[in-house]
């Protein structure tokens, strides 16, 4: 029975409403904590409710979504996806290490174990959902909303799977129970990357053409829009035109982001890059976000993150490799010998985007200037709360509000939203397709401007102004351009680590060590060495898929078939 207990967990069993007992009369007994599926079939808002709560899932490791349950992605956590790349580590390891190093395993799959389950489990709650919903005594209207939205969420799911395992079981619409046949060998058969990517991206056309332009009151903030559909295909076709996944085009891949665009909804907040991740806005450059409100308790950025001299717990610390990546405020690598990079005063005239993401020794932060410094540093080790002292000599700036408290934060602070989908990655997707596609001067068919136009409307944001690209570039030397867009622009949003297995370029990245600085004072005088903050950071090839956990191929008695040399 054990085994049949994993397989049931791995295909998704929700332990709200979408439970068929088995026929023994014991197990026939509704809990007194649960709501039944005749309560949530009969009454319009509980069922409402239930398609709702399919956008956050359950906590399945430690330290996973305290409080509030997680929702797409890592969101608010202790450890960011982040601190599995070369952006930053994370403190106190919180089972990042092991990928760091890349001691990945089917038994031992660090952070990175959650996916398969809460994936599989949310699509079988959206299939109930949908086999259901005729029953549900509610206008067609409102039942096509609900429909719409829980596409989007199935396909955001296998979105989710894709990117991280490859090709997956696709289920379809069917509703599996304890009484089906669970050794069918077609349940654990593992479909094409072409395959599933059409599917997902055929969901996503279905769940645009039925949700709204934008949600039309403060209660619906946070649910799936056509343009949040229309977001994921773009990112879905990026990936499948990627080295990769190699199943798509460049210019279907330009042609989803142009959906998009074509909205004429979105674009550039000038309200400021950091400002946008900071305070609970529905600026206009927002697609899909999770939004927070006032005692929805969760782990707040501030606490997590903050220098152990204001009483932060470090949390996911910058690395010197990303900090190197930022380049001049004139556009130039710092390696460029006309640059003007000065490496006795390092974090002078760098990229603006530099000083909203990262504190660095010296930055003004709650009223003083941050101390990573040794001897005396107060963000040092030579600190308060030394235990929480980063490793690399930077702290998380991007996402932090200065005005919400780090001591006793609990239900006040963390009220910023966690961006799923903004118009700044629509715009990095077109360009990098249409590079591929077409250079970076061309405007493709049907598009409003070329490549080259697009990365200069985020490099013209407001308090980033970095220069323009100037028309030109061979579409190498812009491809290079983009990718340094990307990984500043979307530093710390989840994009690093898929980008550069989808490039095929972390062997490359990921093979370098975790390297930070240590900083020595002497009078007014600072002196720089770069150390390594984490040893024995690895990748091998196998890495640019994730293991199918070892429970679930003894779940599927072996018939699920796991990714190559695991």
């Amino acid at each position: 029975m054990n085994a049949l207990k994993r397989l049931y967990l791995m295909m998704g069993i929700t332990g709200i409403a979408a439970l068929t007992a088995c026929n023994n009369d014991f197990l026939d007994v509704v809990p007194t904590d649960r709501v039944s599926d005749a309560a949530i079939l009969s009454d319009s808002v509980l069922f409402e409710a239930f398609v709702v709560n399919r956008y956050m899932g359950v906590r399945l490791t430690d330290k996973e979504a305290e409080g509030t349950p997680p929702g797409f992605g890592r969101g608010f956590e202790y450890a960011l996806w982040s601190s599995l790349t070369d952006e930053s580590v994370y403190n106190n390891d919180d089972n990042t290490w092991l990928i760091q190093r890349g001691q990945l395993s089917p038994e031992n799959t660090g952070i990175a174990g959650t996916f398969w389950k809460r994936s599989y489990r949310s699509i079988r709650e959206c299939n109930y959902a949908l086999a259901n919903i005729g029953q549900v005594p509610m206008s067609e209207v409102r039942k096509n909303r609900l429909i719409a939205e829980l596409k989007f969420i199935r396909a955001f799911r296998y979105h989710d799977l894709i990117r991280n395992y490859g090709g997956v079981p696709l289920l379809g619409d069917k509703v599996y129970q304890l009484n089906d046949d669970l050794t069918d060998p077609a349940l654990f058969e593992r479909q094409d990357l072409q395959a599933c990517i059409s599917y997902a991206m055929a969901q996503l056309d279905e769940a645009a053409a039925g949700l709204p332009a934008e949600n039309g009151s403060s209660w619906q903030l946070g649910r799936a829009t056509a343009g949040a559909a229309l977001a994921l295909k773009s990112r879905l076709a990026l990936y499948a035109a990627s080295p990769l996944y190699a199943t798509g085009s460049w210019e279907d891949a330009v042609d989803a982001a142009v959906a998009v665009i074509g909205r004429n909804k979105y674009s550039i907040s000038q309200n400021g890059y950091r400002e946008l991740f900071r305070t609970a806005s529905t600026d206009n450059e927002i697609i899909f976000a999770r939004y927070y409100s006032v005692g929805a308790r969760h782990v707040p950025m501030e606490i997590a993150n903050g220098p152990n001299g204001h009483g932060g717990w470090g949390g996911n610390v910058p690395l010197q490799n990303l900090v190197d990546a930022y380049r001049m405020a004139n556009g130039k690598a710092i390696d460029d010998e006309d640059s003007g990079y000065d490496p006795q005063n390092p974090y002078e005239s760098r990229d603006p985007r530099f000083y909203a993401t990262i504190l660095y020794n010296g930055a003004q932060y709650r009223g003083r200037a941050i101390e990573t410094f040794v001897p005396g540093g107060r963000d040092s080790r030579e600190g308060a709360d030394n235990w929480n002292t980063s490793r690399t000599g930077y702290y998380l700036h991007k996402f932090i509000d200065e005005e919400m408290p780090i001591n006793n934060p609990w239900n006040i602070a963390g009220l910023q939203p966690w961006i799923y989908f903004r118009y700044a990655e629509i715009l990095l997707n077109f360009a990098e397709a249409a590079n591929e596609a077409a250079g970076p001067d061309a405007v493709p068919a049907g598009a409003p401007f070329s490549a080259r136009e697009a990365l200069n409307q985020i490099r013209a944001r407001a308090g980033v102004e970095m220069p323009a690209i100037p028309q030109g570039l061979s579409a190498d030397a812009f491809r290079e351009l983009v990718r340094y867009e990307r990984r500043i622009e979307l530093a710390f949003e989840e994009h690093r680590f898929y980008d550069v297995r989808r490039w095929l370029i972390a062997e490359d990245t990921e093979n370098v060590p975790a390297y930070g600085i240590e900083i020595t004072r002497s009078g007014n005088a600072f002196s720089y060495e770069r150390k390594v903050a984490l040893d024995g950071r690895q990748f091998l090839p196998r890495h640019y898929w994730l293991p199918i956990p070892r429970e679930e191929i003894l779940a599927s008695n072996g018939q699920l078939q796991q990714n190559p040399d695991y």
